[in-house]
């Protein structure tokens, strides 16, 4: 046994059974979310319940299950519930998603298993996926056309007819909104800017007025006729509605114009169902978020994660790769250069919410302040780059990850031989030539780890981004058709955040929770897409140069 543990055997088998456990936590914890985020669009059966209340009377409840748990019989007999029978020392109760928010009052109910007098699954129920209010469930009835109720056998192929043509008027006036009546504000908005300016270097002629004018008259009229067509198509989308039979009994007439979609998913077979789930995964990633982010989609967030990572990478890695070669190449070997790289180390230390209000101090208040005084002064008081936004984002996290691409830097050219240097100096060769194709070529792998550190970490970072541009809801994305068509001066949405957002700051939990998980596998996905095509860079740059190592 003394023989065993002098050999190293037990430490190798300790670290290999360390290193196995936590894979299998991290990959357990991966699929826990994603099966609780991933599922959230799996269609739920419907139910109908009917209940008894406290008072012995009867009522209907319509809804699907959303959790279920075994609750001792003692607590709700304190918390006031009377038993007729003595039900067991636990009671099974259910969480009850109902929708109907507007006249429910709460889209979520716990029912005692103790209070069911039956449960079943008709067919006929439907899930209308609303805009606002949430999800509607009931018997839909007829459908009215124009004012007028139409009676008819099929419903469900009437209603989902009228529904398609509503989306599609309203799909077109969002794109008008945020395409041809959102470029001409944003004319408007430049010609304002410009008068303005005109005003502050004293060069507002009558001539230059007569212009201006003439200008934002035109684009006032264009405007007024974009504006009739949008009030058309919405007009248009709002003509037709729907009859529904809720939990109460009562009909309630909904107006397609805020209804998605429509699903009966009591009767949806395998098929159906699997269909339903890409086709609600794609409208999570594609669709804008509503309903205080709780619903809808995160694309703005996804754009806007992957646009700030992309352009912290293309900050961070010119700046870390020059200060690494000064330090390894050029720098002489001595007190000042050993005290920059502790330096270097020591920042990676630093606390991320330090490195926020570094960047808001500096980049946004300080440069950005700057900017807008010398370039942008008839914005004034109202600031373009003096506010948090994305290029400061970049800017703040390139920063907070410079020290790792610094130091990964380093350790590849330190790897190189010296042999490798000395012959291309021998062959006539510069310092700078073999720099530039030799040695940066042969470092380039390590390079290229520095970077998928630095976008591991950037990509997840949230704090620093609270105070220097990220925000709940983005009214438009960093990039659009007005010129200069990339604005980096915006704020933007991102996946970290809208976690966070979503997660604590919702006013409706239950509702929020999958979309907490699926938000945060969506974002490990990200993480790992882009770590992806770093690393498949950087092996294709490692095979590229290693006939250079020989």
């Amino acid at each position: 046994m003394g023989k065993w543990f002098k050999s190293g055997s037990p430490w190798i088998w300790m670290t290999g059974g360390a290193v196995s456990i936590s894979l299998i936590a991290v990959l357990g914890l991966l699929l826990m979310i994603a099966w609780r985020g991933l599922s959230y669009f799996w269609p739920a059966e419907i139910y109908q319940w009917e209940l008894n209340d406290q008072d012995g009377q009867q009522y209907t409840l319509i809804g699907e299950i959303y959790d279920s748990e075994e609750v001792p019989t003692e607590r709700l007999v304190a918390a006031g519930h009377q038993f007729d029978q003595a039900p067991g020392d636990t009671v099974k109760r259910y969480l009850i998603k109902t929708g109907n928010r507007e006249f429910v009052g709460l889209d979520f109910r716990w029912i005692l298993a103790t209070d069911i007098i039956s449960r079943s699954k008709p067919d006929d129920i439907a899930v209308i996926e609303r805009s606002k209010n949430g999800d509607f469930y009931g018997y839909p009835v007829a459908v009215i056309e124009n004012g007028q109720r139409l009676e008819l056998k099929d419903v469900e192929s009437s209603l989902m007819s009228h529904i398609d043509r509503a989306v599609e008027l309203n799909d077109e006036a969002v794109k008008l909104q945020k395409s041809e009546i959102g470029s001409i504000n944003y004319a408007l908005e430049k010609l304002r800017l410009k008068e303005r300016g005109y005003e502050l270097d004293n060069k507002l002629t009558d001539a230059r007025k007569l212009e201006l004018e003439i200008a934002r008259s035109t684009l006032q009229a264009d405007y007024l006729v974009l504006e009739k067509q949008f009030f058309a198509l919405r007009e248009e989308a709002g003509r037709d509605s729907v009859i529904i039979k809720d939990m109460r009994g009562l009909e309630v007439t909904l107006k397609l114009d805020s209804i998605l979609d429509v699903t009966y998913a009591n009767r949806m077979g395998l098929f159906s169902k699997v269909g339903h789930w890409f086709v609600g995964m794609g409208r999570f990633i594609s669709d804008d978020p509503r309903e205080a982010n709780t619903e809808g989609g995160v694309f703005p967030a996804i754009f806007g994660t992957v646009f700030m990572v992309m352009l912290m990478a293309v900050i961070v890695t010119p700046f870390g790769v020059i200060a690494a070669i000064y330090l390894h190449e050029y720098a002489k070997k001595g007190p000042v250069t050993k005290m920059i790289r502790i330096a270097v180390i020591n920042l990676a230390g630093v606390p991320s919410i330090v490195y926020g209000v570094f960047g808001l101090g500096f980049f946004v208040y300080m440069f950005g302040g700057t900017l807008d005084q010398l370039f942008y002064p008839e914005a004034l008081p109202a600031p373009t780059f003096g506010s948090p936004g994305v290029i400061w984002s970049a800017l703040t996290l390139a920063i907070l990850t410079l020290p790792v691409v610094i130091v990964s830097t380093e350790e590849g050219l330190s790897r190189i031989p010296s042999a490798v240097r000395q012959g291309s100096l021998a062959l006539g060769a510069t310092k700078a030539e073999t720099l530039w194709r030799i040695v940066i070529p042969m470092a380039s792998p390590a390079i290229m780890t520095g970077l998928i550190l630095a976008v591991a970490r950037a990509a997840g970072e949230v704090a620093p981004l609270m105070l220097v541009g990220v925000v709940k809801l983005a009214p438009t994305l960093p990039i659009d058709m007005n010129f200069p068509f990339v604005h980096l001066e915006r704020k933007f949405m991102h996946l970290g955040f809208h976690i966070y957002d979503v997660g604590f700051q919702s006013p409706n939990v239950e509702a929020a929770r999958p979309l907490v998980y699926a938000t945060s596998f969506l974002l490990v996905s990200v993480i790992v897409s882009l770590n992806l095509t770093a690393i498949g860079v950087r092996n294709h740059l490692r095979e590229k140069y290693r006939s250079l190592e020989h």
